[in-house]
């Protein structure tokens, strides 16, 4: 960072110097002056801004982290290639990570070599995360029940129990509301309030999005709201409940997913902000006659809330309160939280 430091200074600089230039012409600069002076600082900016990019996205792809596994495979889905790992042996269990730009199937890292010992466990980079296709498109919620749905038919081919993070469980829900045939159990793990789930696009989140998505100056904005301090307060204030408790390597592991393929993820994070990833999801609870539990990571009580929320709707959940944990207690307490996987999940 002390290198961006450094390029930011020297942009400042550019530009004091360009504009010290003119002041020295005097009052009445002609019109052409003024455009070219424009021009020029306008394109010191856009090169600085390039080289900055560069320089991060360099940063994060240095990271020994998130790797291709050898025995990892792609599915060409109509939208998007994606990336997904599968192991073990036993009855189909697919895990389906929180939707953000840093997030990947590392999410699961911790508790996959023990559930493959009984299952044949199932993880996948959503389409615009980790290392599946990030193309240039817009986002939103039935986007990604249908790549859950094909992804299941097209390539578990049977019924599955299915533990999704954070937003992600929305889409589940929605997929087994849409084709009850193809979910069993649901398991979600601190899932989103019906009032962010609910939110929908505005002119300015339209405009926000169309900012991000420029090429140069897009990327830049993107880079200044996700970076490796960004994320690592994050962990310390929502992921986890005791701040410093991510561990280096997290931290790299997440940095380095919001940059691959070219930071191509902006598309995703702009769609994120401008609300296209939202639904209502209240209807498709009413529709729902799976078993459905909740992991309810009481270090922040929001999330015990919103699970008596989800509760209030479908009776039926049960919830688990994980009482030392946040938003993901698969990373933060593995051992606690597969213990509650066997449990409910009926894995001996």
């Amino acid at each position: 960072m002390v290198g961006l430091t450094i390029l930011c200074m020297f942009k400042q600089f550019c530009d004091f110097r360009i504009l010290l230039f003119f002041a020295k012409e005097g009052v009445k600069v002609n019109w052409k002056k003024r455009i070219i002076a424009v021009l020029v600082i306008g394109c010191v900016k856009l090169g600085l801004f390039h080289i900055i990019n560069r320089i991060i996205n360099h940063v994060a792809l240095n990271s020994n982290e998130l790797k291709e596994a050898i025995d990892s495979c792609h599915y060409d889905w109509r939208f998007g290639r994606i990336y997904y790992e599968k192991t073990g042996q036993g009855k189909p269990l697919l895990l389906i990570h929180d939707l953000s730009v840093s997030s990947s199937s590392y999410e699961w890292k911790h508790v996959v070599k023990e559930l493959s010992q009984t299952n044949t466990v199932f993880t996948l980079d959503l389409l615009g995360c980790g290392r599946s296709e990030k193309p240039n498109l817009t986002y939103t919620n039935f986007l990604y029940v249908q790549l859950i749905s094909d992804f299941i038919k097209n390539v578990i081919s049977s019924k599955v129990d299915v533990i999704a993070t954070g937003a992600s469980g929305a889409f589940t829900l929605a997929a087994a509301s849409y084709e009850n045939n193809i979910i069993n159990r649901i398991m979600l793990v601190n899932p989103k309030d019906f009032f962010s789930l609910a939110k929908i696009p505005t002119k300015w989140t339209k405009a926000l999005r169309f900012v991000i998505n420029t090429p140069i100056v897009g990327t830049f904005l993107y880079n200044t709201l996700v970076n490796v301090y960004t994320i690592r307060r994050k962990f310390g204030t929502s992921y986890f409940n005791r701040t410093g408790q991510a561990e280096k390597e997290m931290v790299a592991a997440y940095f380095k997913s919001s940059q691959l393929d070219k930071a191509h993820s902006k598309y995703l994070f702009s769609s994120l902000l401008s609300r296209y990833t939202s639904a209502n999801i209240v209807h498709n609870l009413k529709n729902i006659t799976n078993s459905v539990f909740i992991i309810a990571g009481t270090g922040d009580p929001k999330n015990r809330l919103v699970a008596d929320l989800y509760n209030n709707q479908l009776p039926s959940i049960e919830i688990i309160d994980l009482i030392n944990a946040r938003v993901l207690p698969q990373l933060e307490l593995p051992e606690e939280f597969l213990e509650q996987v066997h449990v409910l999940f009926e894995i001996s």
